[in-house]
């Protein structure tokens, strides 16, 4: 499974930036996907996931309705569309996918599979 990121860059604090991810070596559609960041200096964190079809998502509660995760089967690529950019969100940002079908999407545990992330920077 190969997961290539990419979308990252420098925006100004209130702009907005849109993460791509694209999947390939596998049925990307029978698998959920997620987001995660990593501040610098900082652990990993959860932001987002969403199941297979598109039809279910779920947040960690500090994104705040900031971030949206979306996905397109037909194009092997979920999304992260990030609003009101903060300072803080300068983190490199990482999509990740559980090795299990039948992963509890929800479950951060279950994602085992990573690309090599994407460089945001927000400047205040």
């Amino acid at each position: 499974v190969q997961l290539q990121a990419s979308g990252g860059g420098l925006v100004q604090a209130g702009g907005s930036l849109r993460l791509s991810c694209a999947a390939f070596g596998r049925t990307f559609s029978d698998y959920a996907m997620g987001w995660f960041r990593q501040p610098p200096g900082k652990q990993r964190e959860f932001l987002a996931a969403i199941n297979w079809s598109g039809e279910r998502t779920y947040y960690a509660d500090s994104m705040n309705g900031r971030f949206t995760i979306s996905r397109d089967n037909a194009k092997n690529t979920v999304y992260l569309q990030m609003n009101s950019l903060k300072s803080e969100d300068t983190a490199v940002y990482y999509c990740a996918s559980p090795k299990y079908m039948d992963s509890d999407f929800e479950a951060r545990g279950a994602y085992e599979f990573w690309g090599r992330g994407t460089l945001v920077t927000v400047s205040s």
